[in-house]
């Protein structure tokens, strides 16, 4: 799988077809028992995001533009790295960077702040607003250019990613089920013109970019825990 480099998939990849409904927080199973669904009588998304952003996270949730759903097949890391992942994307970016693999760009702004743009004009801010056992909430602001025929939109997003695992065994290594809900919302009426010209594509692209995502972290986190003596040489900071 190709790392995203489109900025379809990069809005996916920052925070964030169609009709997804919001995943409730899930459990985190005890032992080596099989990873499975959140019970329905679970505390709300809402109930784990900041104040400050809780009406924005919500309206957006409530009334996407276009929401995508993603889930991987299981895999073993070892956990502590794999949320490390999380709260650095720009690491994990340099860390696919170099793998000598075409990687977005991302920079931290300091304050749990992220940063990406490219060439076209795209560009997103996103920050972690709520956090719960193995699960994070991404809110982010900018403006998208989807290609060379599609207008550039302002954009709101947010994602709810999960990772569910089980207990780690005796090397310190678990088996992670990550899944993430993803929810774009901009101007209406640049979106419908985007909408029309993506057609039933849009869609799939939005659940390809959901997929990029969840590989973004767990390639990194599946290649670590096979050669775990490239941890530091990966995940140093720039320059070093």
């Amino acid at each position: 799988m190709v790392i995203p480099r489109s900025p379809v998939a990069v809005v996916l990849l920052l925070l964030v077809g169609g009709g997804a409904v919001a995943a409730e927080p899930k459990a985190a199973p005890a032992g080596r028992k099989p990873i499975t669904p959140a019970a329905p009588s679970q505390p709300k998304l809402l109930d784990f995001v900041a104040e400050s952003h809780r009406d924005a996270v919500a309206a957006i949730v409530k009334a996407p533009t276009l929401a995508a759903k993603a889930t991987e097949d299981d895999f073993a890391a070892h956990p502590a790295v794999y949320d490390f992942l999380l709260a650095h994307p720009d690491r994990t970016s340099l860390a696919w960077q170099r793998l000598k693999v075409p990687c977005v760009e991302i920079t931290d702004l300091g304050k749990g702040q992220f940063f990406w743009a490219d060439e076209g004009g795209s560009e997103l801010t996103w920050q972690t607003v709520g956090a719960f056992e193995h699960g994070v909430v991404w809110y982010a602001t900018g403006k998208v250019k989807a290609g060379t025929l599609f207008p550039t939109v302002p954009v709101k997003a947010v994602a709810v990613l999960q990772s569910p695992r089980t207990a780690p065994d005796a090397d310190g290594v678990s088996r992670l089920k990550p899944q993430v809900n993803v929810y774009l919302q901009c101007d209406s009426k640049l979106a419908a013109a985007a909408l029309r010209i993506a057609g039933p594509s849009a869609p799939r692209m939005a659940e390809e970019g959901a997929e990029q995502l969840l590989f973004f972290f767990s390639g990194v986190a599946r290649y670590l825990h096979k050669k775990p003596d490239q941890v530091e040489v990966l995940l140093s900071p720039k320059g070093k």
